[in-house]
Formats: C-alpha cells, sequence, structure tokens
C-alpha cells in the first residue's frame, strides 16, 4: 500500500506577499509608529479540509500495450483540483490536503479507508470498481465519511445498491449509453447490431444499450456475442481470423453496438465486417465525461494545465476526480465548513452547481446523488456531438434525459 500526501505551498506563499502588501504604501510617517501599531493583525488560521483518494495500483503492462492505463490515473486530476481549490482557498479562508492511498492487489479497501477516517480524513474519493466501493461505503458509513465514486459506472449503485453516503461522479452505464443512442436517433440511424463481448461488464453495457434503444425508439435488428477471442488486443492477424467476422453477414443494420468494456475486441470490428458499418458503444464512436480533443466553454485551458502537470492528456477518470475534487472545494466555500455532513446536505440542494467547462453548470440528482452533467460523443480524435442532443426535453433539464429519472428510480437511499 503506497501512501502519498499533497500540501501545496501555494498559500504560504501568497499569504506572505499578501501580508506584505499593505505596507508597500506605508507614508514615512506611518512607518515611524511603533511596531504594534505599523503591523496588521495576525492572519486567522485557514479551515482545513482534508480529503482522501483511494485508487489501485495499475497493473505492469505487456511489453507493449497501446491502451495502458497511466499510473497516475485519476491522481493526477485530483491534485490539479487541489490546485484549484487552494488558489480559491487563500481569499476565502481554505487550505486543502489530498492523501492517496494506492492499494496493492491484496491490499484491503475497506481497512484503507478506515485508516483515512481514523486519521480524520472524511472526505473520500474513491476510483475503484463497484463491489470494492460498496465495502468501503458501508465500512465507513457509521464514521460520518462522505465518498465521491470517479471510477464505478454500474446503475445497480444508483438503484438497489444505492448509499446515502457516496455521491457518483462517474456516470452510470445507463447515462452512457442514453448519451449514444440519442445521437443514434438525431441521425435516425435507427437499426442497430449489437455484438457483446464475454465479460460481465460487457453483459451490463449491453443490457444499458438494450434498454435505451427501447427508451428512445431505435431497434437491436440483431444480438449476438463475441465468442472469437481477444483478437483486438493479440495485434496480429489471418485470413482465418479474418473469416471470424463473417457473422456479420447477412444482417440489415445502420451501426455496429459493441460492448467490450476491456477493450478486448471492439477495435478489431470497424472495416473488418462484411458489410461497410459504422462502429460505435465501447470503441468507434463513443460516450464519455471527457476527451483529449475537447477544447470548447474554456476547457482548453484545463487540458493545457492537465498536460503541463501530469505530462499527459486528461483521461476521462481525471475528470472525474478533478470535478470531485472541486465539488468538495466548492461546496466548502459555499457552506464555509469542513464537516462531511454538511457538505453532504448543501450538495443534494438546488443552490450547489459546478462549472465544469461543459458549456452548462453540473449539478447532483437528490434522489440517487448521481452528478448530471453533458457527455461527449467523440470518435478518436474528435468531438462529434454533446449529450444531451437538441430536441430531448424533460420538465426539469435535458440532463435528466441521461441515465435513469426520478420516476424509474429505485435508490432508497440508506
Amino acid at each position: 500500500m503506497l501512501i502519498r500526501v499533497v500540501r501545496p505551498l501555494l498559500p504560504a506563499v501568497l499569504l506572505a506577499v499578501a501580508a506584505l502588501c499593505p505596507l508597500a504604501g506605508v507614508g514615512l510617517a506611518q512607518a515611524q509608529q511603533p511596531a504594534a501599531e505599523a503591523h496588521p493583525p495576525a492572519e486567522a488560521k485557514p479551515l482545513e479540509i482534508r480529503i482522501g483518494l483511494i485508487t489501485r495500483a495499475v497493473p505492469p503492462p505487456p511489453l507493449y500495450d497501446l491502451l495502458a492505463v497511466p499510473e497516475d490515473e485519476a491522481v493526477a486530476g485530483a491534485e490539479l483540483a487541489l490546485k484549484d481549490n487552494t488558489t480559491t482557498g487563500l481569499f476565502t479562508g481554505q487550505s486543502f490536503a489530498l492523501e492517496t492511498t494506492t492499494l496493492a492487489e491484496d491490499d484491503d479497501p475497506a481497512e484503507a479507508a478506515r485508516a483515512l477516517v481514523a486519521n480524520g480524513t472524511r472526505l473520500l474519493i474513491v476510483n475503484l470498481p463497484g463491489a470494492e466501493l460498496l465495502k468501503v461505503a458501508d465500512a465507513v458509513k457509521d464514521k460520518g465519511a462522505v465518498l465521491f465514486n470517479v471510477g464505478a459506472t454500474d446503475d445497480a449503485l444508483r438503484a438497489e445498491d444505492c448509499r446515502a453516503n457516496v455521491f457518483h461522479v462517474a456516470p452510470s452505464r445507463a447515462m452512457l449509453t442514453d448519451a449514444l443512442v440519442q445521437f443514434l436517433a438525431t441521425k435516425r440511424w435507427t437499426k442497430l447490431f449489437l455484438i457483446t463481448g464475454p465479460q460481465p461488464a460487457d453483459a451490463l453495457y449491453a443490457e444499458a444499450l438494450r434498454r435505451s434503444a427501447k427508451k428512445f425508439g431505435l431497434k437491436i435488428v440483431a444480438d449476438k456475442p463475441w465468442t472469437f477471442g481477444p483478437l483486438g488486443r493479440e495485434r496480429s492477424d489471418s485470413i482465418t481470423r479474418s473469416d471470424a467476422l463473417v457473422f456479420s453477414r447477412g444482417v440489415d443494420a445502420d451501426v455496429i453496438v459493441v460492448a467490450d468494456e476491456a477493450n478486448d475486441f471492439g477495435n478489431y470490428i470497424p472495416f473488418r465486417t462484411y458489410e461497410p458499418r459504422l462502429v460505435v458503444g465501447t470503441q468507434g464512436l463513443t460516450a464519455s465525461t471527457w476527451h483529449p480533443a475537447q477544447d470548447a466553454w474554456g476547457s482548453a485551458q484545463l487540458q493545457s494545465r492537465f498536460l503541463r502537470s501530469a505530462s499527459r492528456t486528461m483521461r476521462p477518470a481525471d475528470y472525474q476526480a478533478w470535478v470531485a475534487a472541486r465539488m468538495i472545494g466548492e461546496a466548502t466555500t459555499r457552506t464555509k465548513s469542513a464537516d462531511p455532513a454538511t457538505l453532504a446536505a448543501f450538495l443534494r440542494t438546488p443552490d450547489f452547481s459546478l462549472a465544469a467547462f461543459k458549456g452548462v453548470p453540473v449539478s447532483i440528482r437528490p434522489w440517487d446523488q448521481q452528478l448530471r452533467q453533458p457527455l461527449l460523443i467523440a470518435q478518436p480524435l474528435d468531438i462529434v456531438s454533446v449529450a444531451p442532443e437538441d430536441g430531448f426535453l424533460h420538465q426539469r433539464t435535458p440532463l435528466d434525459t441521461l441515465g435513469t429519472d426520478e420516476g424509474e428510480s429505485r435508490c432508497r437511499l440508506k
């Protein structure tokens, strides 16, 4: 288990400068006054906000992996947000510290969470799979800790497995598939050929896609499992393996939708189908919270700052961790409190919103504590659209056309 603590030095430096600024215009007569009168009162001690981040160590990649996950995924986003919070906190009287716990393969996330809480850190950003997120939430719920889920997309976490001490910054699978299907509906590409991988997560994505297709009136004309192995990762091919995609012959579809969250085969599909077909889903044209090509609504400056800070481009998990830490910063600024219960109560109210480089402020759905936000529809090197699409209306906000609405929710916060 690796623990890293970040306490930006910026506030101390700027406070020193700020303390000297009033003396810059002091006249000679004033300068000759006694020291007690010449110096301003001592600065009040800033309110300290301690944030924990729990993530797992990224397994070492093979000799070469084009899709390798960076070792500091999510961590780099939270660290950038800490700098942003610190800049604001200089003027609003808060200081921020981030303690990152990176779990080895056999480390218990619940034990790590209990250790953070016992040390006084009760605001936790969690970048873990759904089952481990629940384990952490239940381990610290009686300690007054509040969690921010930045890694798990499981719809069950916003339904029968929802927890009152968990806010979801990562989008649900339902939000991701709704965003994608909305785009297909606007293009009138209504006939879908769904290909589902063998992993449990693939089945969950496919299930969400089927619900989205029904919700927005699209038709799944073929629904087949992928049974040819991880060809997308083997980086080798032959005529025999190419023939594996003969199974796409005879399907009259506008679009192929791949459900392959492990990136095992989805990137193998484009240009290997029997008929020319667009590919969308977990590969090809995708829906996500963030993308390296995003530069609208001032986001180019966020992209640039992240690139300078982390020496790589920002990924969705980085953005989600950045948003989570900024949510904490915004809530502490508005409430003047570091108490997790006070911050959580504020986040649930209509008074909370956050500028998140998406064109509109993001906010929290009180019924399942999911962050409502626009999602980017993108191909590998360009943004194609932003969901919700024009024309998809809702009585509260078009953002609530993505994912599970209040009347459909099975979440009973506990």
